[in-house]
């Protein structure tokens, strides 16, 4: 007789949306993949407006009443998010995935490798950028998927029958 172990429960699907219709794809395609693997939803979104942004250059100093600003800045952010993965599960319908909603101040893509720490699935968009566009401004995509410790699925920005 052999005992088979217990299945582990999977790691929830992390997606990168910052509004963009690109990460509307990736983010209907996280939210399909969550309903096909019956796990949840992680939806991040990372902005880059901190008091850090601004140290380093004498001449310039965060704005007074800042903490206020980007108190107000997190939570347009996360209402963003909350209102995108809505729409798109009613869009969907299927079963019901849970969804945790995260608004996180940094680097895009630091942000995301930190979520993703107990995921099953990273998921961004891309804006489709050339090979030059990359090296001269740099990708979030492009750095997720060097640096991820998981499986990572890039959803193109013109991905068909994404939004149908």
């Amino acid at each position: 007789m052999t005992d088979t172990p217990a299945p582990l429960p999977a790691g929830p699907i992390v997606v990168g949306t910052d509004g963009s219709p690109q990460a509307r794809h990736a983010a209907l395609f996280a939210l399909r993949e969550a309903q096909l693997r019956g796990t949840g939803l992680r939806a991040v979104c990372a902005y880059d407006y901190t008091p850090i942004r601004f140290t380093g250059y004498g001449w310039m100093a965060a704005p007074e009443g800042a903490t206020t600003l980007y108190e107000q800045l997190h939570d347009v952010a996360r209402q963003a998010v909350t209102d995108t993965v809505h729409e798109l599960r009613q869009q969907l319908g299927g079963p019901e995935v849970e969804v945790e909603i995260i608004a996180e101040a940094g680097r895009p893509a630091q942000v995301l490798l930190d979520a993703s720490k107990d995921a099953s699935l990273l998921v961004v968009g891309t804006r489709g950028s050339s090979a030059w566009g990359r090296l001269t401004l740099g990708s979030t995509s492009t750095e997720v998927v060097h640096h991820a410790h998981l499986p990572v699925v890039v959803v193109p920005a013109d991905s068909r029958g994404a939004s149908s």
